[in-house]
């Protein structure tokens, strides 16, 4: 703070406490010039004005409550750049000086972070660390079984997954439902927690300028047939003739990564589960112009103790039933 600000907040606040001990004290005098608990000559409608003094326990906090200010504005920082005799500081960041506290907010505001959250989350961690420690010792699939580790579970999902697989799990328009038994990158507890630790970029190129307009729509025939619906058999056949382009994600047989051990994450178009829709349309689109997802790594933000509980949720979410 400038030194011009800091003798402004003296001018404002020590003025005002001496003025408060002024009036106080001249209204401990009778300047009436009639003795205490008798009538004035003040007189309207019949009622008659009294000399009554303020009462003495009204002053006495008045007194007290002036007192207090003294000792507080001399105990703590607050008057400008003064950091008060106790030379307190705070004990959550360490912040030596309002200075430094101002630099530190303008700091956390320019990395778009927020000082109280941060705080909020050291102390969190400190109450609850050690909870998460004792149930991250324990096996994903005993967890997922666990009614206590599932609504630790729950709370990290609906505040870390639910805003774009909904708080079911069941997921919308790119991105994935977590409760049927499609993975794109595999359902197994590893897989998941290898999935939410370290994130997952997945890129569906363009195929618009290798197809032509009429290449897109015969691949788009040959992917709804594989699905098992009906469609121009001419068409499909021309599409399956092209299919070879996709094949070293979706595999020659269209079952996508899982099913053939590969790591893009390309989903199963055999099956009538799709992640952007299944209309000819929609499928004429990705094709076209391709796809684009990014799941989040969660490893830094949330740690690995909070993950692998998040794991077992989100592995029960597909495995109702234990079958261990």
């Amino acid at each position: 703070m400038s030194s011009f600000w800091s003798l402004w907040i003296w001018v404002l606040t020590i003025p005002v406490l001496v003025l408060c001990l002024v009036l106080i004290m001249w209204n401990l005098k009778n300047y009436v010039g009639v003795p205490e608990d008798e009538t004035t000559d003040h007189e309207v409608d019949g009622l008659k004005e009294f000399n009554n003094p303020l009462p003495k326990w009204w002053t006495y906090m008045f007194l007290a409550t002036l007192v207090w200010s003294v000792f507080y504005l001399a105990a703590y920082p607050g008057l400008g750049n003064y950091k008060g005799f106790l030379g307190w500081t705070s004990s959550n960041q360490g912040i030596k000086s309002l200075e430094e506290s101002r630099q530190a907010v303008l700091q956390a505001q320019a990395e778009g972070r927020n000082v109280q959250l941060d705080m909020e989350v050291v102390k969190a961690d400190e109450v609850y660390g050690p909870v998460f420690q004792q149930f991250a010792q324990r096996d994903v699939l005993d967890l997922a079984y666990d009614p206590e580790a599932l609504k630790i579970g729950q709370r990290l999902f609906l505040q870390n997954c639910a805003l774009c697989h909904g708080s079911d799990g069941r997921g919308q328009r790119g991105f994935p439902n977590l409760t049927d038994n499609d993975w794109l990158y595999g359902g197994t507890a590893d897989k998941i927690k290898e999935t939410l630790l370290h994130g997952r970029k997945a890129a569906m190129p363009g195929w618009e300028a290798a197809l032509g307009d009429q290449g897109i729509k015969e691949m788009t025939a040959y992917v709804l047939q594989l699905s098992g619906r009906a469609v121009n058999e001419k068409d499909a056949e021309a599409g399956k003739a092209k299919f070879g382009m996709c094949a070293a994600c979706h595999g020659v047989d269209g079952r996508g990564s899982v099913a053939h051990n590969l790591p893009f994450g390309a989903p199963n178009l055999t099956d009538n589960i799709w992640l952007y829709g299944d209309s000819s349309a929609t499928i004429e689109e990705t094709l076209r112009l391709g796809r684009y997802g990014v799941m989040p790594a969660f490893k830094t933000t949330l740690g690995e103790d909070k993950v692998h509980i998040l794991t077992a949720y989100v592995y029960r979410l597909s495995n109702p039933e234990d079958l261990r």
